[in-house]
């Protein structure tokens, strides 16, 4: 064919295919130039958009960065990421309906990677969460804890949600399988949902079942002063006032720093028998084994009842040695010398309180966020964390406090579902 091209006579034909070819290359150079290039300009411009939001998340400026991540999704719309890292900051602005809208268009994306899809549902389950809605958002964790059965941290938000709606059994089943997968030993929180469960047995009626609750507490976690407390309480409402001692005095064994709790208890037993002088032995026992404030204050009030006013004062003293801020036995000290007109020694004691007026008082703080609440409770209020509420000085605890690393018992209260 080459030759037949060669000769003279068809050089015409070998001419045109010449320039066939060149315009070929010609039209292909231009195509490029004219199609590919603005493409990639278009991505370019995507992609600066994109790093640009992330510039705007880490200084906090989310209103920016939701502008211009919408700029990277409208330059190229098949970037997942960025969709979510858009619906996230929906989220966090309290724009909920337009943060489900962007998961729910995810999901149904048309040959979406399986885990990019469980990731979707999984922050469709946290925007439902966040606007209240608690039962949708149970239902999509679980069709995420199907898939993925040993996703931790779907089952952390399961258990949340089963305790904000009060659904103490669902909730400790959770936590079991939480355990198993991670062979972590919770056994304190497990105990605190027995305990919960207890009590709505003791509001409903079931006695006997509200006491195996109380009991399997106790056992699954020794120190869980709250099983022992709500199991005596429920002896001495039933007059078994012998009983009730007993596992009063158990729970201090196993969390003496927590006795303070009961002492009011079990006076108020053996007030029921007409027998103070064991109450006198387990104070004397508590002084010498404890030597806190409050167990020399609990000791104080018991001798003052019984007309010792100088050992009652004595042990008033013992307690502001160990805590000089401990306001209530300041309180308890002004009364009685009041009460006997004794203006000397009010005198004193005033002059020793003016001294104490710029330390703060005792305080109880979670030692997991710093919260600090009025009283002492077994789960923070602010952080959901059981067991890290102390009792500390307030100096110390704002002076000394450094969050700790985040635990698996965080767990937050809610209502119902808005829907």
């Amino acid at each position: 064919m080459w030759q037949q091209l060669l000769e003279y006579r068809h050089n015409h034909i070998f001419l045109l295919v010449l320039i066939a070819f060149y315009l070929g290359l010609l039209i292909g150079f231009l195509w490029r130039r004219a199609g590919k290039k603005p493409f990639a300009s278009k991505e370019s411009k995507g992609d600066e958009a994109f790093f640009k939001g992330i510039r705007y998340i880490l200084s906090n400026e989310h209103d920016h960065a939701i502008e211009e991540f919408t700029k990277s999704v409208q330059v190229n719309s098949d970037t997942i990421e960025t969709y979510v890292a858009l619906g996230n900051l929906y989220r966090s602005k309290g724009d909920i309906d337009r943060a489900i809208r962007i998961r729910q268009s995810i999901i149904l994306r048309p040959n979406i990677d399986e885990q990019m899809k469980l990731r979707a549902l999984f922050d469709l389950g946290l925007d439902y969460r966040k606007g209240g809605f608690l039962n949708r958002a149970l239902k999509t964790f679980s069709q995420v804890a199907q898939k993925d059965v040993s996703n931790i941290e779907t089952l952390k938000e399961m258990e949340r949600i089963y305790e904000e709606l009060k659904d103490w059994d669902n909730a400790f089943g959770i936590r079991q399988k939480i355990s198993r997968i991670s062979k972590i030993n919770y056994n304190n929180i497990l105990a605190h949902y027995q305990v919960e469960m207890g009590k709505q047995k003791q509001q409903s009626g079931e006695i006997s079942r509200a006491i195996s609750l109380f009991n399997k507490a106790a056992s699954t976690h020794k120190e869980c002063i709250d099983a022992w407390l709500h199991l005596g309480d429920l002896y001495f409402e039933r007059g078994e006032h012998k009983k009730a001692i007993s596992i009063w005095k158990k729970g201090v064994m196993h969390s003496p720093h927590l006795t303070f709790l009961v002492y009011r208890r079990i006076e108020g037993a053996y007030s029921k028998m007409k027998n103070l002088k064991p109450v006198e032995n387990f104070l004397k026992e508590c002084v010498q084994a404890n030597s806190d404030a409050f167990t020399h204050l609990a000791f104080a009030r018991f001798l003052y009842n019984v007309n010792d006013i100088e050992g009652a004062l004595k042990e008033i003293k013992d307690a502001l040695e160990l805590t000089p801020s401990f306001w209530d036995a300041r309180k308890f000290k002004g009364e009685i010398l009041l009460s006997r007109n004794r203006e000397q020694d009010i005198l004193s004691d005033y002059g020793e309180l003016i001294e104490c007026l710029d330390i703060p008082c005792l305080r109880f703080q979670c030692e997991q966020c710093g919260f600090e609440p009025s009283e002492l409770q077994w789960q923070c209020p602010q952080c959901k964390k059981w067991d890290t509420i102390k009792l500390v000085e307030a100096t110390t605890a704002r002076s000394n406090f450094s969050p700790q690393p985040k635990d698996d018992s965080g767990l937050e209260s809610g209502e119902t579902e808005k829907e």
